[in-house]
């Protein structure tokens, strides 16, 4: 019997996860069938255990369901406690909901698999304080760089993620005016301005020579972040297309026990971006 999986959220119809997936199941020879499932904004938990009750084996979780998929496990990972989100399920038996957080671990693999640039000893900016940086923060400070920043809109939202994770990461945090005479080597965008079409006050001199800028966002072409990074000199910019391809991998492995190339699939959804 084939076994099923999905991705819920709310819009959904835009989703690229069933095309991927399927395209590990055909390179793993795994016999897996992977929806998209529409889930009304106050039926994800409905929604969730129906699917698991039909049989279903796991989910991806999509906008804006991710705080609602770690409350409803009941075996969440440290990673998604950290975050205080899950885009992941998986059901063992009629009891057992497992989640985990794999964005980090997708965003990471990402940079340093596919766009080859490696996070150690480099300058690391985050841009945004929300559910986005949370899940990044372990995996970027795993590889060890240099100095992990996080620059916030409302500066108090940056200060507590410094609370919240000091007994695991060292972070710098403030709002975007002390970012003032700084510069790294890699901003990464965990905004939604990708989304609104909204500059960000960046400072003159942010981006070092060499520095890679990266926008979570993805298919929808340069984003006022990367016109940004563009405009101040940076010729390394990168779109969040290779993070979701990531992201699914790890997924489909925690799921499958097999770990599908995700080389292929990357160079497939890579658009220019112009």
């Amino acid at each position: 019997m084939t076994d099923r999986y999905a991705v819920l959220g709310h819009p959904i119809g835009h989703s690229k996860s069933p095309l991927i997936h399927s395209l590990f199941a055909q390179a793993t020879g795994q016999d897996i069938g992977y929806t998209a499932i529409e889930t009304p904004l106050d039926g994800f938990d409905d929604t969730v255990l129906g699917f698991r009750a039909s049989g279903g084996r796991g989910l991806n979780v999509s906008l804006p369901f991710k705080l609602q998929a770690f409350q409803i496990a009941t075996e969440p990972s440290e990673r998604a406690r950290l975050a205080g989100a899950a885009n992941c399920l998986k059901f063992d038996g009629p009891d057992r909901i497992l989640a985990d957080n794999f964005d980090g671990v997708g965003l990471v693999n990402d940079i340093q698999r596919n766009l080859g640039f490696p996070l150690a000893g480099k300058r690391v900016l985050l841009l945004g304080a929300g559910g986005a940086t949370r899940g990044a923060l372990l995996p970027i400070a795993g590889e060890r760089p240099a100095l992990l920043a996080v620059a916030n809109r409302t500066p108090e939202k940056a200060h507590a993620l410094r609370h919240d994770f000091a007994a695991h990461v060292p972070l710098q945090t403030g709002g975007y005016d002390t970012l003032v005479g700084l510069s790294f080597d890699m901003i990464i965008n965990a905004t939604s301005t990708g989304l609104s079409q909204e500059a960000l006050p960046l400072p003159d001199g942010l981006f070092a020579p060499g520095a890679l800028a990266y926008d979570m966002v993805y298919g929808k072409g340069l984003t006022p972040f990367l016109k940004q990074a563009q405009a101040a000199g940076v010729s390394r910019v990168a779109d969040g297309v290779g993070m979701l391809v990531e992201q699914a991998a790890e997924a489909f492995e925690w799921w499958r026990g097999v770990r599908p190339d995700t080389r292929p699939v990357v160079k497939q959804l890579t658009v220019p971006l112009v």
